[in-house]
């Protein structure tokens, strides 16, 4: 079993994320990952870039939490979130969420879950780079509904 965070500023391989998920496990039936890219349009701004920051000690702790409380809900056997800080540019990776089970439903819910509380609960600050200028990110309103509805 191996429940895992990462806050890094290096970018991630999602191949060897998921052969990490999967090491040494012949019990999970399922798996289940989403990655998080930049992308070039954000409420209606063109985005050329973002820097994400982050409060060291404290956002490990609050995704540990997170990380918790998903496998009090779920039969989970592993998850692993990876989530990058730093000077990102257009379709950067941002984030990696894993999770396995012996079911598709629990990693289904979990990995949604485990989105959704790390971008209404993690202590990330997002700034886009945009044509007008540098725009700090506020949270936004469907990520709110999203959270709230587990």
């Amino acid at each position: 079993m191996s429940f895992s965070i990462a806050i890094q500023a290096d970018d991630f391989d999602v191949g060897a994320e998921y052969a990490r998920l999967i090491e040494h496990d012949k019990r999970a039936g399922a798996v289940v990952f989403f990655v998080g890219r930049v992308r070039e349009m954000n409420q209606s701004r063109v985005v050329s870039g973002l820097s994400l920051e982050h409060y060291p000690g404290m956002t490990e702790r609050v995704l540990e939490q997170i990380m918790e409380s998903a496998r009090a809900r779920w039969e989970l056997i592993s998850a692993r979130i990876v989530h990058r800080v730093g000077a990102l540019h257009l379709s950067d990776q941002i984030v990696f969420v894993g999770v396995t089970s012996q079911h598709r439903e629990h990693a289904f819910q979990a990995a949604e879950f485990l989105m959704d509380f790390l971008k209404t609960q993690a202590p990330f600050w997002k700034k886009e780079i945009t044509e007008q200028g540098e725009v700090w990110v506020d949270e936004h309103q469907k990520d709110k509904n999203a959270s709230e509805r587990w």
